[in-house]
């Protein structure tokens, strides 16, 4: 028998959000086993398990009036179980039930009050003086209530903001609690599952682990897979967990694409062989990757590029192992948010992930991506629980493209060397200001801009190197960290001063959204 299966669970019915897995973390935070479907999936109803407690219906980019795209059965209605549904689902209830859903005249996106109308089991301790502020995406809203439904809270472009039929035990929100620019947000989830769905804590890092090892056993069986690694948090968690699961039959395989930063083969290597005791091949394939992306500009083009070696370099070693099947990669929730849909649900493609959008359609290899539905920093919990050091988990994220994605437009050996010791520097300084731990993701970039400036009274016609110093929780939304200006200042002239190349430092003080962290 499945783990999950002696679980109770709150089933999530994804309509194609960008935030239906912050849902599940959520509700996993909290201690409650959770699982998400594609609402193009649940056709009979007979596949509802007993042990579910409760329905979440997410977001989503559809219109609910726009009936050939939208599939929801409705016998989700008829259960008997309780349902909250989240902007688009809290649409689709009230149109299921009989209520009307229009195009808004005023949109909402973005921060918005939110006024207490009635009190509700949902909105317990969510109110702070009858009033909230949270976090609005969505152009319809709900002009009708169904039959027995009342209103429990409204904003001022949508009169029905929060809505229940507390005897069926139905709950309708407008706003997204699952975000962190929800105030209180998380109290809403907490009430929806003990004090409505009456459900239990039975989920746990320690549970997670044994869930995954359980998935890679089945999946893989007794064939062979090698890891791409990078040696980065999420494919050390990865290689570290499968190893758990299959033991020597996993060889892991870190290629040096000459995209990487300073010193950072010789770290890998020595953490790999000396510390963990796996099985690694070492390929240094440093002047093919600077070969294929000489003169390539296009951020897409240069992912696949470098997706497509990756899998070449892969599939060519595991011929010299026998019985290799599977490729295992770090991949997580945010990069495969960003790229495509994972169950099949309607969703915008932001970017493509190297190794997701950026794989060749035909591959000879199966993958596995053990924790392609968790956030970093459950995969932080899940690497303590494996027993992996503070100096591999702590470590700011690192792209697969490597460099290549922090130097806009074209490539060559020259900008490379330059971005190195820049984002060293950076990187360096941050450890000696006691800082780096305070960040959750900093780089430098070599934007492809040249400014003129005057060193010894020269003049100089160079690049200009950009800094990027984030804080996050799960890399969907992120603020820039605010240095002092003695900080900058150092980093700067020790940059301007040291690198030929580059004479200008800015730093990047978006958030996101609107950009992204990786600057392509």
């Amino acid at each position: 028998m499945r783990l999950e299966d002696t679980l109770n669970k709150i089933l999530i019915v994804d309509f194609g959000s960008q935030f239906t897995q912050l849902i599940a973390r959520k509700i996993r935070e909290l201690g409650v086993y959770c699982e998400i479907i594609s609402h193009k999936k649940i056709e009979k109803f007979q596949n509802f398990e007993k042990n579910i407690k409760g329905i979440v219906l997410s977001g989503g980019p559809l219109n609910v009036y726009e009936s050939k795209k939208v599939k929801f059965n409705s016998k989700l209605l008829k259960l008997g179980t309780p349902v909250l549904g989240i902007c688009f689902g809290h649409q689709i209830i009230s149109k299921t039930m009989g209520g009307s859903v229009r195009n808004s005249k005023y949109r909402e996106f973005g921060l918005a009050e939110v006024k207490e109308i009635k009190k509700s089991k949902l909105t317990k301790n969510f109110f702070s003086k009858g009033k909230n502020n949270v976090w609005m995406s969505h152009a319809d809203q709900v002009t009708k209530l169904p039959k027995n439904f009342e209103k429990v809270a409204s904003s001022t472009n949508s009169k029905f903001c929060i809505i229940q039929n507390k005897y069926k035990k139905f709950y309708g929100i407008q706003f997204h609690p699952e975000v962190t620019h929800t105030h209180n947000g998380i109290k809403l989830i907490k009430n929806f599952l003990f004090s409505i769905c009456k459900s239990k804590k039975n989920w746990s890092s320690k549970k997670q682990k044994e869930k995954i090892i359980e998935e890679i056993k089945t999946q893989v069986g007794h064939s062979k897979v090698i890891c791409a690694l990078s040696g980065g948090v999420d494919s050390s968690v990865v290689a570290k967990i499968i190893h758990k699961a299959i033991g020597k039959n996993l060889t892991c395989i870190f290629v040096n694409t000459g995209l990487l930063r300073k010193n950072e083969e010789i770290q890998v290597i020595k953490t790999f062989k000396q510390k963990l005791k796996i099985k690694l091949i070492y390929v240094n394939a440093k002047n093919l990757f600077i070969k294929k992306l000489k003169k390539v500009k296009d951020p897409e083009k240069k992912r696949k590029i470098i997706g497509n070696l990756f899998i070449k370099i892969f599939e060519k070693y595991s011929k010299k192992i026998s019985n290799i099947k599977y490729l295992a990669q770090g991949t997580l929730y945010p990069d495969v948010i960003e790229s495509k849909s994972v169950t099949g649900s309607q969703t915008s493609k932001i970017k493509s992930h190297h190794n997701v959008g950026g794989l060749p359609k035909k591959m000879k290899l199966k993958l596995v991506e053990p924790v392609k539905f968790l956030f970093k920093d459950e995969v932080r919990k899940l690497g303590q629980e494996l027993g992996l050091s503070k100096e591999i988990l702590y470590r700011h994220p690192f792209p697969g493209p490597g460099l290549a994605i922090r130097i806009p437009g074209d490539i060559d050996e020259n900008k490379i060397n330059i971005l190195k010791e820049a984002d060293n520097i950076f990187i360096k300084s941050l450890y000696k200001y006691n800082l780096y731990h305070k960040i959750w993701q900093a780089y430098a970039a070599l934007l492809p801009v040249k400014t003129v400036g005057v060193m010894g009274d020269n003049r100089t016609y160079e690049y200009i190197c950009l800094l990027r110093a984030i804080t996050s929780e799960d890399g969907m939304t992120a603020d820039f960290f605010n240095f002092k200006k003695d900080f900058m200042q150092d980093v700067s002239n020790q940059i301007v001063n040291s690198i030929k190349g580059i004479n200008r430092v800015v730093y990047d003080v978006t958030s996101k959204p609107p950009s992204t962290i990786e600057l392509e």
